[in-house]
């Protein structure tokens, strides 16, 4: 389990986090939502250390990790995939899987497994992912990030700007990966929808603050609905 309590953070003098307490779940996700400006992308790069947090507290599987370098982070098994569906652009997709899974001792296999999840991304061996479209380009970024054989990945929009065919994709792919259990997630996503449909735990930001939260499920909707309109 990921907890934040009580959260500050920001960058420099200017804070944009306040005060937010956040849980996810070992084995579902938490969705979190709001406008643009809102703080959600601060509040992940808080959770694996990107942004220094200077107040409150970040506990990973009970551990205190406030402190931790993200390398550290990522050694206790976080993940994150950021906006913009990057990658090594000059690298093939093989290539790009590939620089991930080298050192690991189940590595071809981690590879094979992510070809399995995303079958759209076995033609794609020999291309450069700079020539990938949005939505291919986001699949290998999640791909990547799963070959490390996180307990928590961290999504940062991970539907943002891509055709809806691959949207429907990416949403079951994430359902799947959570449904099998041994991983939480903690989701940014501006589809109220299905971020409620696979959410166990929604919050709402706005100004950097949590405005509402409660169980996920369809019947949500009208109330993040409501609190984001505010």
């Amino acid at each position: 389990m990921l907890e934040m309590a009580g959260v500050h953070a920001g960058y420099g003098r200017t804070e944009v986090v306040h005060g937010v307490d956040l849980e996810v779940p070992a084995d579902g996700v938490a969705a979190v939502m709001g406008h643009n400006g809102a703080g959600k992308t601060t509040l992940l790069r808080a959770a694996v250390g990107l942004v220094k947090t200077t107040k409150g507290t970040i506990t990973f599987d009970g551990v205190d990790i406030t402190g931790m370098r993200p390398s550290a982070r990522v050694k206790r098994g976080l993940a994150y995939v950021p906006q913009g569906q990057q990658s090594f652009g000059h690298l093939t997709t093989a290539e790009n899987l590939q620089v991930v899974a080298d050192g690991r001792k189940r590595g071809k296999a981690l590879i094979d497994e992510m070809l399995d999840l995303f079958p759209g991304l076995k033609d794609l061996l020999d291309r450069r992912a700079g020539l990938l479209s949005g939505g291919q380009r986001q699949q290998l970024a999640i791909a990547r990030a799963l070959i490390t054989e996180p307990r928590m990945l961290i999504l940062d929009e991970p539907t943002e700007g891509i055709q809806p065919s691959v949207v429907a994709e990416i949403e079951n792919t994430i359902t799947e990966l959570t449904s099998r259990g041994g991983l939480g997630v903690l989701l940014v996503e501006q589809h109220i929808g299905f971020a409620l449909q696979a959410a166990q735990r929604y919050y709402v930001l706005e100004s950097g603050r949590v405005t509402s939260s409660g169980e996920g499920g369809d019947s949500a909707e009208a109330t993040v609905r409501d609190a984001m309109t505010i």
